[in-house]
């Protein structure tokens, strides 16, 4: 793998914790997901610090983490709010390829309601639908590839991913 560092952005939902890791594996990289690190930085789960402090400060923590962590050799999850840090995703972007985990609105839909409550950084008074219509111009203008995650298992994205990244280089 030419790039040592590769983030991977998009909605919650999309797979890129559970992309990540088998994406790291295969590559001989460690895994780092952003929502992990932000947890425990504030010592409560995404939906608690949501319900506690707004979403607002999740995004501030998330920003927080993206400017910290360690980026080397590492595959990278983001959290589904990451692209609202623009010193976040340059630094992410400096360090290796951006990746965009695309997936159709109504797959998004079905996996997290089939999913358990999940803390997503936006405005109490938007739905899903809103979010992902406001982000979308974000990860597109983020990402130096774009994978289609909506169809097939964890295991073939990765596979996908993997080659485009291949050719990016």
């Amino acid at each position: 793998m030419p790039s040592n560092t590769i983030s991977l952005i998009g909605m919650p939902g999309a797979g890129k914790s559970t992309i990540g890791v088998i994406l790291a594996k295969r590559c001989g990289l460690r895994f780092v997901d952003t929502d992990l690190d932000i947890q425990v930085r504030a010592g409560a789960g995404l939906q608690q610090i949501l319900e506690r402090d707004g979403y607002q400060r999740l995004r501030r923590l998330e920003r927080e983490v993206l400017l910290d962590i360690d980026l080397e050799r590492a595959v990278i999850a983001t959290g589904g709010s990451a692209v609202y840090s623009e010193a976040g995703m340059q630094r992410l972007k400096a360090a290796g390829p951006v990746a965009y985990l695309q997936v159709p609105l109504a797959t998004l839909l079905e996996r997290v309601n089939n999913a358990p409550p999940r803390g997503i950084a936006c405005d109490p008074g938007q739905g899903y639908p809103a979010v992902f219509a406001e982000r979308i111009p974000l990860y597109e203008r983020y990402a130096d590839l774009t994978v289609d995650a909506g169809a097939g298992s964890a295991e073939s994205v990765a596979g996908h991913l993997q080659e485009l990244l291949h050719k990016h280089h």
